[in-house]
Parts: structure tokens; C-alpha cells; sequence
């Protein structure tokens, strides 16, 4: 809180000395300047004093009981509605779940004290009830699922959710499915992080007038969130051993959690650091080869399509310890199976032929290897109305592409906005400035052109080539600099500038390139130091001013860490609208009074009168424009969980609404001031390039806040490239639909882990259907 005083009287002392300077100067005689000043200083002190004043949400208001309850079903429902949607694209119920047995690990090192586990452990994915009552039957219902590849760890975690949430009673904590992949635990904690994903994936239960400020820190506090946490596996290798530390540090060992691993991968991460306290461990038990073929034969159309199954249960029976029957031993295996053969017109008796396939692992890899091209060639043969027929060679195409990027990333998860990263020119700082210089240099002249013939044959106005010229440089100086300054800043440790502290040093940059042209043109026609020096003040606030402004509703003019949500709906409209007339208020007051202050300046003759009229009009309709972005912003779809669809069309909402809200913050103050002068030679000429000029540049600010502008660059150079369809968004979505890919909140991931790798062109190898048995003594405190 002392910051924002010491801030705030610092500011005022500034514009004080600013504005007497700048009056005794321009009219020393005029009484009504020094009153001028008065009103101008007391203006702004009372902005910013509400605004040092401006209370912490997260500090003293908290949410009521009956807030967090409500909060809690409707999270409740939102995670329900979100893993049925999901296990019916992959098929979960369809006929019905793989009969996979999970039992207690035999791995001793993994495993916790008896005494704190319970007895053990026995259950059937496909049993929705036993499922339940097992986890509900742990002393502390914690729980580890533990795996090779492709064993249905995911699955049984999706399972076990829905089995919670249908019949959970009003006290019982709510499952909440998470992939781990974006956990770090060096950058934050795990409170902070679970935070962070329910509020992103959740974004309803962040409607602070429905549920109050706190709820979702009240349900972590008060145990009613219970963290399904999958694929510790997606981890780097180098931080699984902390993220079990942070698990263990951080949360009460009596905190109800499951968590998903592959089995080396977490025997790796115990011996680095410790079993999971309290937690029970299972892992699953081979399929059984007559409960693979019952599944497959029950997701084939009767007829006489079942023959072919026939001719591989002969095998089978055969060969029992052959290639086939070993690798539909695998969840995995099976599930590619089913879309391979029985959802798709093919022979599946081809998998005993042993020439072809020697190994289970050939089997595996000829099943992904036919599983994009036979889901897309299905649906662009029998398709329905409304879906895009993607070629399959091109589809296998783009998904390798996928593949690869994310493999060059270490991570299993496509974040749209964070695709630029895959871009040289924007995935460094300083290279996004050039690339927004480059952008601003060739927008300028088409934007000053196409001014220039609507006054060619609307007003006659002559060219002014000298003046227009002007202009380019300084907008490109000015984005330039500011986007240089965002970079340094960006490219300091985090916490080491303050937000606002970087946001004032960004505004004050571009002032001062921008003013510098002026300065010197001054200087070369003659006029004194003092008259250039007031001319480059003047336009020093014409841009640092509007930048500032368009900053603080913007933020720091770099790719963000994730995509801004919110909605244009007009819900609490009651509630809400207090707080925009009160912004609108304090912002035309603020407005009013620095443009007041400009006007006072060498280069613009207003009087005084006239240039608080047209400074309290510009305030007036920045501050709607500030409360109709506030508004969105705070505002949330009913019953919506996040999509990667949902999260791009908001964020991109907001930053079309923000880049709107650039301009006219930065290109309208030279309106209001040039309006107030008088008929010059050529004034709409003027005011036109101005409002380009500046508007080009808040423009230009603001968007390279958000996330969706760097994702259009990022998808317009690879569809150029012909490494991705232009209509990405939709090929995603129809891959998620045809179950090659995954969703997890706002990402995709690759159906299978192994289907990444295998696009890609990892070998890694072959799956194993049962973890081997542990001869090595307990470690830790396991026992």
C-alpha cells in the first residue's frame, strides 16, 4: 500500500512543477492558468488516491459459506459435463469400458506402510460402483495408478472421476481432473498452481458476484477439491522427483489425491525423492484375450463383419503366447484395434500373420501407423453434414508436423497460444520488436495513402508530403522503442520491475522517441531551444500519455502465459454497473485534466475553456471504452467449462476490444486538441494523419498484449508453408472428434503418448502389459 502513496505524490509533484512551468511560460498573465493548475493537481490527486486506496480482492473480503457450497456443485457439474463429453469421443461407454483389473503394485519401493494404505487393493475399470467404493474405502483415499504405456492409466483416472461425481454427496470433495504437464514446481506451488488450472478450466466459478472472492482458494482450503493429477510421466524427467516433494511439503497427508505415472518413471522419481504419503498403489493386470475380442466383436456391426474376428480367435487359441495375443494384452492395443477394424471396414485376422508382424511391437506400430488415415478416410468418405473433409495424407501431414514441434518441445501438450514459439522471428524478444517495427512501417503508408485519396476527392486538400513524412518515422520510432523497453523488461527476472513501474517506463520510452523528431524539426526552422524544447514536450505526453493508458488496460506488451478469458453478457448488470460509471468517471477526469494540461503547450493554442471541454469529452469516452473492457473481462459464460475454441474466441474478444480501445486512447487526444485551434490550412489532413499515426501505434501496443494475434501469425507462416491446414481450429477440432486427439481444458494432446512419438519418428519401445516384480527392498518410507 505504501508504494502506491509514495507513487501517487510523486506524480502530482511532478505535474505540478510540469504545469507551472508550462503556464508562466505560455500566458504569464492569465489568472484563469493558475487555477487551471489548482484543478488540474487536485483532480488527479483524487483519481489517484481511489486508486492508492484500491483494496486487494484477495485481502479481507472472502466468500460466504453458502458462496463455496454453490461453488462447489457447480464446479461439480461443469467436471461432469467436461469427462462425459470427453469419454464419449473416446469411446469409453461405447459399447462398454475394457474389463481392465487393478490391483495393489508389487513393486515393494513405490508402496507406503501397510498401516497407512489399508488393506489391499482390488477393482474393475469397468465397474463404476466397485470403483468408487474402493476409493472411498482407502483410509485416505489416496491413490497412485501406475502403468507401462498404453495401460489405460488416463482412462481409468477419467473413470474414476465420473464414478465420484455420480453419486456425490454435498460435503464429499469434487474430482477434478488435471494433467500435470504444465506444473512447475520450481515457479509455484501446488495451492498456487490448482488455483490457477481450476480458475482457467473453470472460469464460472471465478464470478466473484455469484460466488464471493475466495471460493476457490475456500474449496482447496477446505478439502472439497480432490486433484485427480494425471501423467506425472509428462513431467520433465528432471522435476518428477520435486513435484512428489511438493506433493509430500505442501499438502496435508491426509488430503485426499490420485495421481497417474508410469511405473519406471515414478520408481525413478521415489528414489530421488519419496513414496507418495498414505497413498495406495495399483496397477493393472494383463488383458484378457477373450475380454479383448467380446469388446471388439460387441463394437463391430452384426454380420458379416464379425467373420474376420473369427479367423483371429483361431489364432489365438493357436498361439497363445504369440505377437497378437500378447500385444491386445494391452488397453492400448485394443482401442486401436477397435478403430482400425471394427469401426472401419478392414480384416483384422491380418494380425496372426506372423511374417508381418514377429512382435508385438510390429503390431503396435502398424495399428498407429493405420489409425490416421482410416479415421480420416472414414469421415471423408461417410462424414456428416457440416464437417470438413480433410484429405488423409495431408492430415497425417499436419499431425506429423504437430508431432515433431511438440517433441522438439519436450511437452505433450498443444497450447494454441503458445505456437508462436514455434516461429524464429516471434519466439525472442527482441525479434518481436523488429517484427512489430516491420509490421508498423508497412501499415503506415497504406494507412496514410487511403487517408489521402478520401481527401483528394472529398475535401481537395493539397499533399503534404513534409508533414505526412513525419509522421512514418516517429509512429515506428515510438513501437519500436516501446516493444524494445517491454523486451528488456520481459527478459529481467520475474518480480524484478514492478507492473507498473515497467508500464510507466514503456510509456515514458515511446515519448521521448517519438518526441525527439519534433525537437529537431523545431530546431531547423529557427525556433528556440525552449520553443523546440515545449513543442517535443508536448508530443512526448501525446504519445507517452495514450501509451500509458492503453498499457495499463492491456498489460506488458508481450505474448502473454495464457490466454485472457471472458464473455460480453449483461449478467449482475446491477452489481457491475456502479464500478463502470465510477471508472467511467475517474478516467474522464483524468482524461480531461492532462489534456488540459497539453493544450497549455507551445505547439497547440487552445484556450482554456475549450481544451477542458475536448479533454473531459476524450476522458469521457476512454473511460467507457475502459468499463465496457473491464466489463468483459470480468464476466463468464453460464455453465462453460474452457476449450481450446472457448479460450481463443475470448481471448480473442478481448483483444479486439482492447485493440479498439488502443486507438482511440492514443488516437483521439490530437482531435480533441487540434478541434479547439481554430480553421487551419489543411486541419482535416491533419487531424486524419494524427488519428493514423497514433492510432496505428496504441494499436500496435495493445494487441501484442494478447495471445490471439501472435497464434494468427504464427498459423498464417505454416499454412503458408503448407505445414498446417489455414483453418487449424477446425482440423483440431475434427481430430478430437475423430479421437486422434485428447482435450484437456483449453489443450490438446495426441490420443496416446505413443502416437506422438511414433508420428514423430521416436522409437521408444515396446509397451509392457504388466509391471515385473520388485526384488529390491523399500526405500524411503516405503516398507
Amino acid at each position: 500500500m505504501r508504494w502506491r502513496w509514495v507513487l501517487t505524490w510523486l506524480v502530482c509533484a511532478v505535474v505540478t512543477i510540469g504545469l507551472v512551468a508550462l503556464w508562466a511560460r505560455a500566458v504569464p498573465e492569465d489568472a484563469a492558468s493558475a487555477s487551471s493548475v489548482v484543478a488540474a493537481v487536485v483532480g488527479l490527486f483524487g483519481v489517484m488516491a481511489m486508486w492508492a486506496w484500491r483494496r486487494n480482492p484477495r485481502h479481507g473480503a472472502a466468500s460466504t459459506p453458502v458462496q463455496v457450497t454453490d461453488a462447489a456443485r457447480i464446479l461439480a457439474r461443469l467436471v461432469r459435463r467436461q469427462w462425459r463429453n470427453e469419454a464419449a469421443l473416446r469411446q469409453l461407454f461405447d459399447p462398454a469400458p475394457l474389463p481392465v483389473v487393478w490391483e495393489d503394485c508389487p513393486l515393494r519401493r513405490v508402496t507406503d506402510h501397510r498401516q497407512l494404505i489399508g488393506d489391499p487393493v482390488t477393482c474393475r475399470a469397468d465397474q463404476a460402483d466397485e470403483l468408487a467404493a474402493t476409493f472411498r474405502g482407502l483410509p485416505r483415499r489416496r491413490l497412485v495408478v501406475l502403468g507401462p504405456a498404453g495401460s489405460g492409466k488416463t482412462t481409468f483416472a477419467v473413470l474414476l472421476t465420473l464414478a465420484l461425481l455420480r453419486d456425490r454427496e454435498a460435503d464429499e470433495p469434487v474430482p477434478v481432473l488435471l494433467s500435470l504437464a504444465s506444473f512447475d514446481p520450481s515457479h509455484e506451488t501446488v495451492e498456487t498452481w490448482l488455483r490457477r488450472r481450476i480458475l482457467a478450466d473453470y472460469p464460472q466459478v471465478a464470478d466473484t458476484d455469484t460466488f464471493g472472492p475466495s471460493a476457490v482458494v475456500d474449496l482447496l482450503a477446505d478439502g472439497l477439491v480432490l486433484p485427480v493429477l494425471d501423467a506425472l510421466d509428462e513431467c520433465p524427467e528432471t522435476g518428477r522427483a520435486a513435484v512428489l516433494r511438493a506433493l509430500n511439503d505442501t499438502l496435508d497427508p491426509h488430503t485426499p489425491l490420485v495421481l497417474t505415472c508410469r511405473t519406471d518413471d515414478y520408481a525413478a522419481a521415489v528414489a530421488d525423492a519419496d513414496v507418495l504419503v498414505g497413498a495406495a498403489v495399483v496397477s493393472p493386470a494383463p488383458v484378457r484375450p477373450d475380454d479383448a475380442i467380446a469388446l471388439l466383436r460387441l463394437a463391430t456391426p452384426p454380420g458379416p463383419r464379425q467373420e474376420p474376428w473369427d479367423a483371429l480367435v483361431e489364432h489365438l487359441a493357436r498361439e497363445p503366447e504369440g505377437a497378437a495375443a500378447k500385444a491386445l494384452a494391452s488397453p492400448l492395443t485394443v482401442a486401436l484395434a477397435r478403430a482400425v477394424y471394427a469401426d472401419a471396414p478392414g480384416d483384422p485376422a491380418e494380425l496372426g500373420d506372423p511374417r508381418r508382424f514377429p512382435t508385438a511391437e510390429a503390431v503396435e506400430h502398424h495399428l498407429l501407423d493405420a489409425l490416421v488415415p482410416t479415421l480420416f478416410a472414414r469421415a471423408h468418405r461417410t462424414g456428416p453434414a457440416g464437417w470438413h473433409r480433410w484429405d488423409p495424407h495431408r492430415a497425417r501431414r499436419y499431425l506429423t508436423f504437430l508431432a515433431r514441434g511438440l517433441e522438439a518441445r519436450g511437452t505433450y501438450e498443444l497450447a494454441w497460444w503458445q505456437l508462436y514459439h514455434w516461429v524464429p522471428a516471434l519466439a525472442r524478444p527482441w525479434r518481436r520488436a523488429a517484427v512489430w517495427g516491420g509490421v508498423t512501417a508497412v501499415a503506415m503508408p497504406l494507412w496514410l495513402g487511403s487517408f489521402y485519396v478520401l481527401l483528394l476527392t472529398a475535401a481537395d486538400a493539397q499533399w503534404a508530403p513534409a508533414e505526412a513524412l513525419m509522421w512514418l518515422p516517429t509512429t515506428v520510432v515510438s513501437v519500436v522503442c516501446m516493444q524494445c523497453v517491454a523486451s528488456w523488461i520481459a527478459e529481467r527476472p520475474s518480480g524484478a520491475i514492478p507492473p507498473t513501474t515497467a508500464l510507466v517506463l514503456i510509456g515514458l520510452g515511446g515519448g521521448l522517441a517519438a518526441s525527439s523528431p519534433f525537437f529537431f524539426v523545431e530546431l531547423s526552422r529557427g525556433s528556440g531551444a525552449w520553443n523546440a524544447l515545449g513543442t517535443a514536450a508536448t508530443f512526448a505526453g501525446l504519445y507517452g500519455f495514450p501509451a500509458l493508458m492503453a498499457l495499463l488496460s492491456s498489460g506488458l506488451p508481450q505474448p502473454p502465459g495464457q490466454p485472457q478469458r471472458g464473455a460480453l453478457a449483461l449478467r449482475h448488470w446491477r452489481q457491475r454497473l456502479p464500478a463502470a460509471a465510477v471508472t467511467v468517471l475517474a478516467v474522464t477526469l483524468f482524461g480531461g485534466v492532462t489534456l488540459a494540461a497539453l493544450a497549455g503547450g507551445s505547439f497547440f493554442e487552445s484556450d482554456s475553456v475549450t481544451a477542458w471541454v475536448h479533454g473531459m469529452a476524450f476522458g469521457a469516452g476512454t473511460g467507457a471504452a475502459q468499463a465496457v473492457l473491464g466489463w468483459v473481462r470480468s464476466t463468464t459464460s453460464p455453465g462453460e467449462f474452457t476449450t481450446p475454441k472457448t479460450s481463443l474466441r475470448a481471448d480473442r474478444l478481448i483483444a479486439v476490444v482492447n485493440g479498439v480501445t488502443g486507438v482511440v486512447l492514443t488516437g483521439v487526444p490530437i482531435v480533441a486538441l487540434n478541434s479547439g485551434t481554430g480553421v487551419q490550412p489543411y486541419l482535416i489532413w491533419q487531424l486524419l494523419i494524427g488519428v493514423a499515426a497514433l492510432g496505428l501505434t496504441g494499436g500496435a501496443l495493445t494487441l501484442s498484449a494478447y495471445a490471439w494475434p501472435y497464434y494468427c501469425a504464427a498459423r498464417t507462416v505454416f499454412a503458408v508453408r503448407g505445414r498446417l491446414p489455414w483453418r487449424l481450429q477446425t482440423f483440431l477440432a475434427d481430430a478430437h472428434r475423430l479421437g486422434v486427439l485428447r482435450q484437456v481444458g483449453p489443450v490438446y494432446q495426441f490420443r496416446h503418448a505413443r502416437l506422438q512419438h511414433r508420428l514423430a519418428g521416436v522409437r521408444v519401445p515396446a509397451a509392457r502389459t504388466a509391471p515385473g516384480r520388485a526384488d529390491a527392498p523399500a526405500r524411503g518410507r516405503a516398507s
